[in-house]
Formats: structure tokens, C-alpha cells, sequence
């Protein structure tokens, strides 16, 4: 299906795209995309499902002042093969994501590391069939300073608390890549995951200067208003939390998962990103 989306008001964005455009096509060197992850954490709120997510701050090269949901690159030590694990196995997720083993244990290791440091969240327990229930501790947070610094990695974290990685409690959403015209691209896997029961997301990252719990309804609002900023892949995943019922359907629904990666594309109302979305 094809979706053509406005750049939007955010300067950083249009400039780089107008200077793409008049650029010779010989010209154009597109950055190659690094491997990424992101988690649309979902509950259940008084007016339908909610996800968590956050405002990156004004000053960040990549997305600047866009709502996003927690995510980012991958660690090489994500791929660590040591690395406690319960669920679907690598080699499971790898069918699922069209990627091979090392690639999919890595991007499950970053999307569980990166909801982690990003909002306090740790989709981990001591076995198969349990979740850690608070990690708000003075000392948990001690372990998510040192995982956001690389002092240690989500493997050695994970081993010396005795907990495993519950790879179970994701589900594989989109894939999306940035466009070829910005200077920093990533190729991401969109995952799902709901709320631990007794965890509590925080604001505690430098890297977004707002973060709660959304209503997708009123953010595609504000959004279609400009009052809010998103980029492609963030709205059409919003508009697939506002469509769900409860957060088990959201979590439960199947989806063609392919590559998806924006082009500008002149039309008769401007610049377009045009997206070829997998139906």
C-alpha cells in the first residue's frame, strides 16, 4: 500500500532534503544505515491502549524534537552468543525477522537493552515463566548507568543477576529504514512488548526532555494539526495502537513485516516521503 507523508515543520529535516534533491543523481552517496532497535510498550488506560514514548530533545543531530518510543542502535556485544535467554530462540526470531541467528539475537538484545537504559524497563526474570518486578532500586539503576556507559553488556548484567532474557514477551511489528537523504540512517525492527506488571517507565534519559504514557488517538491529533512531530514508521505505528482494542490484541495481531525505507517524492502538494507499505 502507498502512503505519502509531508516532511513535516522540523528545518533540520527539510534543508537536508531539499539539498538531496538538487543534487546530480551521481552525486548521491547515500550513509549506510546501522542496525537498530525500538519497543512500542503498550498498556491498557482508562480510554483504550496506551504506549510510552518520548520527545527527543531539540539538540540531537538524528530526529530532533520527534516523538519516538524507546530504541536505538545495536551493540556488538548484543550478539553475544552467552547471553541468558528464554523463548523463541535466535535461530526462531530469525525466521520471523528474515535475518540470520547472530542478527536477530542482536536485535532482540538491543530492543530489551534499549528500553532498558532508555525508560527503565527490563523485559528479563529469573526463569521462563516470571518478570523482574521493580527495578527502580538505587542499585538497578546503578546497573543501567553502567549498560548506557558500555561499562558492562546486557549478557554480563543479565548473568550476574541470574535473570534470563524473555524473548517471548516481544513481538516483531514493522521494519523500516531511514532515507537515503539524511546523514545519519538506521535500519530498525520494530518490536512490542506490554508493561511488566509492578514496573514503572521513567523520564530518566538525556536524550529526550519529555516522556509518558500517550493516548495514540490524541498524538495523531496533534500530529495532523502540527503540534506534534513524528516521523513515517512512528505514525503508522501509533495509528496501529489507536486501531487496537486492548493491548493482548495489539500484541496478538500478525503482520506482513518487509523493508520499508521512505523516498522524496515530488507530487502536486510538495515533497513527499513515499512509502511502500507491506499489506
Amino acid at each position: 500500500m502507498r502512503r505519502d507523508f509531508p516532511l513535516g515543520s522540523a528545518p533540520a529535516l527539510v534543508e537536508r532534503a531539499q539539498d538531496w534533491l538538487g543534487r546530480d543523481a551521481a552525486a548521491h552517496d547515500p550513509v549506510a544505515p546501522r542496525s537498530a532497535a525500538t519497543v512500542l510498550l503498550v498498556r491498557d488506560g482508562q480510554h483504550g491502549v496506551e504506549v510510552f514514548m518520548l520527545r527527543r530533545v531539540a539538540t540531537m543531530e538524528f530526529a530532533p524534537r520527534m516523538m519516538v518510543f524507546p530504541g536505538g542502535g545495536v551493540d556488538p556485544r548484543d550478539a553475544d552468543p552467552s547471553l541468558p535467554w528464554a523463548g523463541p530462540s535466535a535461530q526462531e526470531w530469525g525466521r520471523v525477522l528474515g535475518a540470520d541467528e547472530t542478527t536477530a539475537r542482536e536485535l532482540v538484545a538491543a530492543a530489551v537493552r534499549e528500553v532498558f537504559e532508555e525508560c527503565g524497563v527490563l523485559l528479563a526474570g529469573p526463569d521462563a515463566d516470571s518478570v523482574v518486578d521493580d527495578v527502580s532500586g538505587t542499585d538497578w539503576q546503578a546497573d543501567r548507568a553502567a549498560l548506557l556507559s558500555r561499562e558492562v553488556s546486557l549478557s554480563e548484567l543479565l548473568a550476574r543477576r541470574g535473570l534470563v532474557l524473555r524473548s517471548d514477551l516481544l513481538r516483531a511489528r514493522a521494519h523500516w529504514i531511514t532515507p537515503e537523504f539524511e546523514s545519519r540512517r538506521y535500519d530498525t525492527r520494530f518490536f512490542a512488548a506490554e508493561l511488566p506488571e509492578g514496573q514503572v517507565p521513567d523520564d530518566a534519559t538525556s536524550e529526550a526532555d519529555h516522556a509518558a504514557w500517550v493516548d495514540p488517538a490524541e498524538l495523531l491529533r496533534d500530529y495532523h494539526r502540527g503540534e506534534a512531530l513524528m516521523l513515517p514508521p512512528t505514525v503508522v505505528n501509533v495509528e496501529e495502537v489507536a486501531a487496537a482494542r486492548s493491548a493482548d490484541e495489539f500484541l496478538r495481531e500478525e503482520l506482513p513485516i518487509s523493508p520499508v525505507m521512505p523516498v522524496l517524492t515530488p507530487t502536486e502538494e510538495g515533497v513527499m516521503l513515499r512509502c511502500e507499505l507491506p499489506v
